[in-house]
């Protein structure tokens, strides 16, 4: 496990340094193939933040954690980096364990209701058409919805225009690899 700890506005001593690696070790015994960890240490003003990335089997699992205190954001980041971590490999195992045509049953359903996973509650299936992504803005604009789905005449990839809290708009584009 490569781990990368690094200070915004903050030098990282030494003892800083190993509390952040003894904390994130934890981790290891959910997944020994972590690829990467990175762990962000910042101040401004009174706030001392803590963020992590954590790279496992490709996934990014990120958190981040604002206190009064760096040893206090480090050990709320690492539980919340915890929750996530079991959560995610609960999603694995559960899927793992399922066979090709087996159904769900109902007990699953409920348990994983009550772990709070989200559930699917509606599908729907639509024709794309190719068009440039400016078109798909005005598209966007004129249907007044907050994200639109497109195929880009460009790449022919399939790609997701959405609206930005600020106002603005994003574009989203599969990478393969």
């Amino acid at each position: 496990m490569n781990i990368i700890v690094t200070g915004r506005h903050l030098d990282v001593t030494p003892a800083l340094r190993s509390y952040a690696e003894e904390k994130i070790k934890k981790v290891g015994k959910y997944f020994n193939n972590v690829t990467e960890v990175i762990i962000t240490l910042g101040v401004e003003k009174y706030r001392h933040k803590a963020e992590v990335q954590l790279r496992v089997n490709g996934v990014l699992i990120q958190a981040e954690e604002v206190t009064g205190e760096m040893y206090s954001s480090i050990d709320k980041v690492m539980d919340k980096i915890e929750r996530q971590v079991k959560k995610f490999k609960e999603k694995l195992t559960w899927h793992k364990g399922r066979t090709e045509g087996e159904k769900e049953t109902p007990s699953s359903e409920t348990t994983l209701k009550e772990e709070g996973y989200p559930q699917i509650i509606r599908r729907k299936k639509f024709a794309t058409k190719p068009m440039s992504p400016e078109e798909a803005v005005l598209q966007m604009e004129l249907l007044d919805k907050d994200f639109f789905i497109f195929e880009n005449d460009s790449t022919g990839d399939i790609n997701v225009i959405y609206r930005r809290r600020d106002g603005n708009v994003g574009l989203i584009e599969p990478v393969r690899g």
